[in-house]
């Protein structure tokens, strides 16, 4: 589904391709990052997930009810060894217990080693032979999934916005763009280390990241940020999750009132979900007494 957005200036078309509503628990771009892992898992004959995130992860969610859904089981690596006497506290990870997935939580530094031969293959010793999901659902797999957000219908989009976290989801997008379109890609994490991820999966020279609109980093907001999606919300009846699609709408507008596009642009912004972290995300800003948001 792909709603305009209306704005009160400049000549461009501005429009929401919304992911996020895909499906109810396995929204946007990781419904599209799981479809190709979940078909490989099974051609592989393994019948648990095993996958990673940190206490508000869209993916744990995602991947959690992905393995209720199709008959896996699944265990999630939970960055945070803090959060273990906290689950009934998170509704993230409550979510992802109650669709039966088992959790190990580890301290942030063990974390980091997520993909050292030597730590995986201790999670091997003590799960046995799960099929690896990556941290953010970035894969090959992955990536193929992600080609098909794009359709024959939106060849007459100039630019194709969306946000990015590890890579995945704006590689599969730079693959199946035409030669006369461009790739945005917002960044929510500082730092320019994404470029050597993204160009993993792609050659394709026609995309460019933002790095202007994190925030402050990954899961980092403002209140200024929390009101944009809110009046965004009343205007358009569209939410916008704070930690990647807020991020990158409040990005595409500020750049159209500062002259970035070309007159007669037609933009594409990709909504890639992640609804469910809201609730945890407004529990943070009440304790701080900031601002929450409101749909």
């Amino acid at each position: 589904m792909t709603q305009e957005i209306q704005l009160n200036t400049k000549n461009i078309s501005l429009s929401i391709r919304r992911e996020d509503l895909i499906h109810p628990f396995i929204s946007g771009n990781k419904f599209r990052k799981l479809k190709y892992n979940l078909l490989q898992a099974k051609a592989e004959n393994k019948d648990t997930l095993l996958t990673f995130g940190g206490a508000y992860s869209n993916h744990i969610a995602a991947a959690a009810f992905a393995g209720k859904e199709h008959g896996f089981k699944s265990i999630g690596i939970i960055r945070g060894d803090e959060l273990e006497s906290k689950i009934a506290e998170n509704p993230t990870l409550q979510f992802a217990q109650e669709c039966g997935m088992k959790f190990k939580f580890v301290s942030r530094e063990s974390y980091r080693q997520k993909t050292e031969p030597d730590f995986l293959e201790n999670l091997k010793q003590e799960f046995g032979n799960f099929y690896l999901v990556p941290e953010g659902g970035t894969n090959e797999y992955a990536v193929k999934g992600c080609e098909e957000i794009l359709t024959k219908e939106d060849a007459h989009y100039d630019f194709i916005c969306c946000s990015v976290g590890t890579g995945g989801t704006i590689s599969g997008i730079i693959r199946s763009i035409l030669p006369h379109q461009k790739v945005l890609g917002f960044p929510s994490l500082k730092g320019d280390f994404l470029k050597d991820e993204i160009r993993k999966f792609v050659q394709d020279q026609n995309w460019e990241l933002i790095t202007a609109y994190h925030f402050g980093g990954y899961g980092k907001v403002n209140p200024e940020l929390i009101a944009f999606i809110n009046q965004f919300y009343k205007e358009n009846t569209i939410p916008l999750d704070p930690i990647y699609t807020g991020k990158m709408v409040f990005g595409v507008i500020d750049l159209i009132n500062k002259n970035y596009f070309p007159e007669n642009s037609k933009i594409l912004l990709i909504h890639t979900g992640g609804i469910q972290g809201i609730q945890g995300m407004n529990l943070k800003l009440s304790a701080k007494k900031i601002p929450i948001i409101n749909f």
